[in-house]
């Protein structure tokens, strides 16, 4: 169903490459990013298709031609109210107008906008309303009456201050009216209304501004947590009201997980698969986002949103702490979060974890998402599958409780390396360990 319009919308917009109207969003770290303002379409489902470009400074090698690129060209998917994007179409040029080769994005994922980003940029620009000719009028009509009002506020205080220097005895230029200084009152909580009879009493009347609205900008407040210090866990529900849960809560995680109940527990069916990734440091962890991979459980399936990593590993498994864990987040359609827990002990290469550490970003809160890439998220899992389970929290303010957790017996495997990588970016950003509150823990025997 996702997929049956990229026909149309391929025929729809290609043919207006011959006239495109690049528009610079960005310049900088020897590239240039752009949008082709005549490609913006709107779509009947209410998403917006736009082509974009990135312009290098220096060409890239392609493997896959042998030969290199300087311009990529991408069309994509936007969804104004989501803020969500999606990549539908590559071409990569020798140089502008040179095409080197184009490749459809077989696996399209919605890959959500943070505020303040490059993506954000160009979300803004696609869906940033553009007046049409009726628009258009009813601004200029706008402005006209404006600036009538302006006129009639003018001569309202002109006709208030000549009265106030008849009422004085007082003659003064004009030009430099004195005013009778008000009595003294109370500062009103709020701006006092304008209304008709009000008007002609303000002093320095001005036109009503004109506003193009943006879309709603779904950003989140960043408020400041971190791991130790008066930001850390002691203090997380302190920050801000919405933390509460992380001191007041009786189901937190992570918990020391023991004297758990051996039954008959159902496989977690995985349907993992390869896909495009976003690399983040938030600043608290390094986050992946992928998509296309999922989770079943008890008839109900989980689609996996992100994964991302702890030193050392937050749970322990009867007294004993792991070098690290990667938890793999989960969200169902009703909202519910599954995490399933990876630990992480000092042994071989891992070639997912590996793949994350070369595509680190130099800058924390700056996205990469290689262009000519993918992961295979199934490749963190070890080949035992038994695990543990128990209902728990988020790790991380706000703390929200109601999250089925899934910790997998079996550790699998991080480099040595690979573990100091992680350790010079974060020594340690595992919250302490939770009351168990008498919570029932099962696990697979």
């Amino acid at each position: 169903m996702r997929f049956r319009f990229i026909a149309v919308l391929l025929a729809a917009t290609l043919p207006a490459l011959a006239e495109a109207a690049w528009q610079v969003i960005s310049t900088d770290q020897g590239k240039r990013v752009e949008i082709d303002r005549s490609s913006i379409k709107k779509e009947t489902g209410g998403k917006i298709v736009a082509l974009g470009r990135i312009v290098l400074d220096k060409p890239i090698n392609d493997p896959k031609t042998s030969s290199s690129y300087r311009v990529i060209e991408a069309l994509s998917r936007y969804d104004c109210s989501l803020r969500t994007y999606s990549t539908v179409k590559r071409r990569y040029f020798q140089d502008e107008g040179d095409l080197l080769r184009e490749e459809e994005v077989k696996t399209q994922l919605e890959m959500p906008v943070r505020s303040g980003t490059l993506d954000d940029k160009l979300l803004r620009e696609v869906c940033r309303p553009r007046p049409g000719a009726e628009a258009l009028a009813v601004a200029s009509r706008t402005a006209e009456k404006a600036s009538a009002a302006a006129d009639e506020l003018r001569k309202a205080n002109a006709a208030l201050l000549e009265k106030e220097r008849a009422r004085d005895g007082k003659r003064a230029d004009l030009k430099t009216p004195a005013l009778a200084k008000p009595e003294p009152a109370a500062a009103p909580a709020t701006p006092p209304r304008v209304t008709a009879r009000t008007r002609g009493m303000q002093r320095h009347p001005a036109p009503l501004p004109i506003v193009e609205h943006e879309p709603v900008a779904y950003a989140h407040t960043q408020i400041h947590w971190s791991y130790e210090g008066e930001d850390g866990p002691d203090h997380w529900d302190k920050l801000k009201s919405e933390f509460s849960t992380c001191a007041s809560g009786k189901r937190q995680s992570p918990i020391d997980i023991r004297d758990g109940i051996a039954v008959d527990l159902e496989p977690i069916h995985f349907a993992y698969r390869a896909s495009q990734f976003r690399v983040v440091d938030n600043g608290h962890t390094v986050q992946v986002a992928v998509g296309g991979s999922s989770i079943s459980l008890l008839g109900k399936t989980y689609e996996l949103v992100q994964f991302h990593f702890h030193r050392p590993s937050e749970e322990r498994v009867n007294g004993k702490a792991f070098d690290m864990v990667v938890h793999l987040v989960h969200k169902a359609e009703d909202g519910k979060i599954a995490v399933v827990a990876v630990l992480l002990e000092k042994g071989k290469d891992n070639p997912v974890i590996q793949t994350v550490w070369n595509n680190l970003p130099l800058e924390k809160n700056e996205d990469v998402t290689p262009p000519a890439s993918s992961i295979d998220v199934s490749q963190l899992l070890p080949e035992g599958r038994s695990y543990y389970t128990y209902m728990g929290s988020l790790t991380t303010p706000p703390c929200s409780e109601g999250v089925l957790w899934l910790v997998l017996k079996q550790p699998q495997q991080i480099s040595a390396e690979q573990l100091t990588i992680f350790a010079r970016l974060y020594p340690n950003n595992a919250r302490p360990i939770q009351p168990g509150s008498s919570r029932l823990i099962k696990e697979s025997r």
